[in-house]
């Protein structure tokens, strides 16, 4: 199945408000789609599409998570013009339809849009696929431009959370000149220590990663928050198709003391994990790493790098909060209840965990 041809031009934002499509047609529906029959270069291609989206890291996902991929094509009367992402999974005996599902280690999916439609009305549509054809009790979202106006009304509860961009279509000394000067410190400590960055491959990474990992966690007394293999998973299957930065840092005796992770595809790039031995940290690789990361999606052409949530230690690099909320709708209010108490069961489990892992 093909894109329709009006599908090669810029895909617009969703825009809020109203009951009815951009041109005052009918309700949009959802029609499900087999995820071999796309032709996923060209869906890649749309500028709003991100990498989270794609069929290799949605695959990642189904691996590590035991998740179905979702792809919708969006129709108004029978018109593409828009597609949707998101993965199905059962917890606890409930279909849940997540786009994404908190916990799953990956960013934002949602809609990528081929003209401009009613946020509204698309997400109306989804609820009513999620809870019909799919046969979900439980759907949550997170769409980058997507609002709480813009759901007003679609009985979603809203859960306020935030990311920080960096925009880098500006020169790179604009850039160092927006850092923290305390930034530009250690980012020069680093360097004077001797600490070089390179790029890094292969399955040996995923363990120096997780190894670090461990040891960040240790000092909160609590173990990693996913395992091992989820990483080794991540750049077996994300590596071949260049759309993931896999850095180390080394000091001036050659130890790898730092790594860093860092996704993207066409204007967006995304800061997904870093860590680094403990004892390493006086010389300051982690800043150094973030700006080589920085520096790279830059001159690959991205126009903005997503820190990948919150942080206040994010805010030394010089970025703009950026509002990008949960939406969560259950069909039954005990789904909804149900989720509350399994999320506080894991934080309890983890927490007995790190009792165990200190």
């Amino acid at each position: 199945m093909g894109l329709m041809a009006r599908t090669s031009s810029s895909p617009h934002q969703l825009r809020g408000g109203g009951n009815r499509s951009a041109k005052g047609s009918s309700r949009l529906v959802l029609e499900r789609v087999d995820p071999a029959e796309l032709e996923w270069p060209q869906l890649d291609s749309l500028t709003d599409r991100n990498v989270f989206q794609t069929r290799e890291w949605l695959e990642f996902v189904e691996a590590t998570q035991a998740a179905e991929p979702v792809i919708a094509k969006v129709l108004d009367e029978g018109r593409t013009v828009a597609f949707f992402t998101g993965l199905l999974v059962r917890r606890f005996g409930v279909r849940i339809l997540g786009s994404p599902f908190q916990g799953w280690a990956t960013g934002y999916l949602g809609f990528n849009r081929l003209e401009e439609i009613s946020s509204r009305d698309a997400v109306a549509a989804l609820v009513d696929f999620a809870f019909g054809p799919l046969g979900c009790l439980h759907l949550e979202l997170r769409d980058r431009p997507l609002t709480a106006a813009d759901v007003d009304g679609l009985g979603f509860a809203v859960q306020p959370k935030k990311t920080f961009e960096l925009k880098l279509r500006r020169p790179e000394e604009e850039l160092w000149a927006g850092f923290k000067s305390t930034c530009r410190t250690a980012i020069r400590k680093a360097q004077k220590s001797g600490v070089i960055v390179e790029q890094a491959s292969g399955p040996k990474f995923a363990e120096e990663y997780y190894a670090q990992l461990q040891d960040v966690f240790a000092r909160q007394s609590l173990p990693p928050p996913y395992r091992a293999e989820l990483v080794r998973e991540l750049v077996a299957r994300m590596e071949p198709t260049k759309r993931l930065l896999l850095l180390r840092a080394r000091n001036a005796e050659g130890v790898t003391i730092a790594t860093g992770i860092f996704p993207g595809l066409g204007r967006m790039a995304y800061f997904w994990g870093g860590a680094s031995w403990r004892q390493f940290q006086s010389v300051r690789p982690n800043d150094l790493l973030m700006w080589s990361a920085i520096r790279y999606w830059r001159e690959q052409g991205a126009d903005v790098f997503d820190f990948g949530g919150a942080g206040d230690y994010k805010l030394k690099f010089g970025p703009t909060e950026v509002p990008v909320p949960l939406f969560r709708k259950s069909r039954f209010g005990i789904v909804d209840d149900m989720r509350e108490v399994a999320k506080r069961t894991i934080i309890l489990k983890r927490r007995l965990a790190g009792r165990r892992f200190s």
